[in-house]
């Protein structure tokens, strides 16, 4: 028979001060799991947005492609004169 794991405390780090998550009351683990909970909402969103970004990048190339358009040369700028 396997000895059951015991599970590891779990503490918040809150501008460097470290608080037990089970000495929280109810309403303190809560505002914990939403700030968690949006934290990975976020990082999800961040990722979503690479791959959406890399996904309109490939697609304007391939547009760009069919309509075998040219990017106009944009004329150099003039140097600002010293006065």
């Amino acid at each position: 028979m396997s000895k059951p794991k015991k599970e590891k405390e779990r503490v918040i780090t809150l501008d460097g001060i470290e608080y037990k998550y089970d000495d929280m009351t109810e309403e303190q683990q809560i505002l914990v799991n939403h700030v968690q909970d949006l934290d990975n909402k976020i990082g999800g969103a961040k990722w979503n947005l690479d791959q959406l970004g890399g996904g309109r990048d490939y697609f304007m190339e391939k547009l760009v492609d069919a309509l075998g358009h040219v990017v106009p040369e944009q004329p150099e700028k003039a140097e600002p004169v010293e006065q």
